[in-house]
């Protein structure tokens, strides 16, 4: 318990030195990674699901040669694609805008320690320096919330095609 609680604190203390912004930038990231969580759970056991129950409904449907029957085909494979890419937009919105909103913290970081600088008529470079690093901290956090997402949604998108081609070769036509 007290370790959880010094943890707490860490964190807290980490996200007064980024601002409002780097608060911002992780409530994002935890948006993001929800999503991803999400989509890697329907991945392993919701599509299974979902696939055993349209390639039974294909099997059992008597009839497959038609232009009818091919485009009910078309139209399983199109919802199941439509199942795999159910929030992946979202995703890589979200990686977009992590680093524009690390961006954001340091350029309204600057403009802190510009104030300071106009406030107090001088230039010390220590003062300078702390309200650079805590300006550059959201851009970090940014720059890494992005970077976690852009391989989770490159992996999302290479599943999503393999799989739309699995239950492709899954629904035979008969000709």
């Amino acid at each position: 318990m007290i370790l959880f609680i010094e943890l707490m604190n860490s964190i807290r203390e980490f996200l007064d030195t980024g601002g409002q912004v780097l608060t911002a930038i992780a409530g994002v990231i935890c948006l993001m990674w929800l999503l991803i969580f999400e989509r890697l759970y329907f991945f392993l056991y919701g599509y299974k699901k979902v696939k055993k129950q349209i390639v039974e409904q294909w099997l059992q449907r008597g009839e497959r040669k038609s232009w009818n029957a091919e485009h009910i085909r078309i139209a399983n494979v199109s919802r199941v694609t439509a199942l795999l890419n159910h929030n992946v937009a979202l995703i890589q919105s979200l990686v977009v805008l992590c680093p524009l909103m690390g961006l954001l913290g340091t350029v309204t970081g600057m403009i802190e320690v510009f104030d300071v600088m106009a406030i107090s008529g001088s230039g010390n470079a220590r003062s300078m320096a702390s309200g650079v690093s805590r300006a550059t901290i959201p851009t970090m956090a940014g720059m890494v919330g992005s970077l976690s997402g852009v391989f989770i949604v490159t992996w999302l998108q290479r599943k999503t095609k393999r799989r739309t081609e699995q239950i492709e070769d899954a629904l035979p036509m008969a000709h």
